[in-house]
């Protein structure tokens, strides 16, 4: 734990220097330009940070971060941050990381008013609305919170696959790919949710189809 405000800036230095030691290029090349593959969709948990769980390096992940991992459809600030990243900084993958013991998601699970919050823990409600009968089945309130932040994962990565940019783009290059991550607080193991993207295109493109063409045609070299 940090003793003042001013040890952030005393850290910083230090942060700076060893960089400088390492690499003394390493700030023109930082400031060169970015060019990273992946788009890391996560919680604003302060438990949970991006590079470093995943072992990435300065410019190599795009990050947006909110309470609960949502990708809420009349969110401008997510839609911003995705639609920049698949269109001018044409990231491969698209990547959305939720964490077990979960602060929004195990609010939106207690019958309580979270005042200014309820608008927006309401769209974890509504997972917990689409999945109920799976929920509701889990005796176990751990496990059941668990399945929850799981499914919510899953969710918001079909609300990512739901936006046009996206649907484009898969079209021509077959990117970007769209992936379903946990983190578990209590070993550091990242979890692949093994989200099928061709098959979630294939299964949603009737209703959310923005494109007007087969999403699962080839793209032809």
């Amino acid at each position: 734990m940090l003793n003042s405000y001013d040890d952030i800036f005393k850290n910083n230095k230090k942060w700076v220097e060893k960089k400088l030691k390492e690499n003394p290029s390493f700030f023109k090349e930082l400031a060169e330009t970015q060019n990273p593959d992946y788009l890391y969709i996560g919680c604003s948990d302060s438990r949970v940070t991006a590079e470093e769980l995943m072992g990435m390096k300065p410019g190599e992940v795009f990050v947006h971060r909110n309470v609960g991992n949502i990708v809420n459809n009349i969110d401008m600030n997510v839609a911003a941050v995705i639609q920049y990243a698949v269109e001018h900084l044409r990231v491969k993958h698209i990547i959305v990381c939720g964490h077990y013991e979960c602060g929004g998601v195990k609010a939106a699970m207690i019958p309580q008013n979270m005042g200014l919050l309820n608008p927006w823990l309401r769209n974890i409600r509504d997972v917990y609305r689409l999945h109920q009968v799976e929920l509701d089945r889990i005796d176990d309130e751990q496990l059941r919170y668990d399945r929850l932040v799981e499914l919510n994962v899953q969710e918001q990565c079909i609300n990512v696959i739901k936006m046009a940019c996206v649907q484009e783009r898969y079209i021509i290059e077959e990117y970007p790919i769209v992936h379903g991550w946990v983190f578990d607080l209590k070993n550091g193991n990242l979890i692949d949710l093994q989200i099928d993207y061709k098959r979630i295109m294939k299964d949603i493109q009737k209703i959310y189809d923005l494109t007007n063409c087969k999403w699962m045609m080839q793209h032809k070299k």
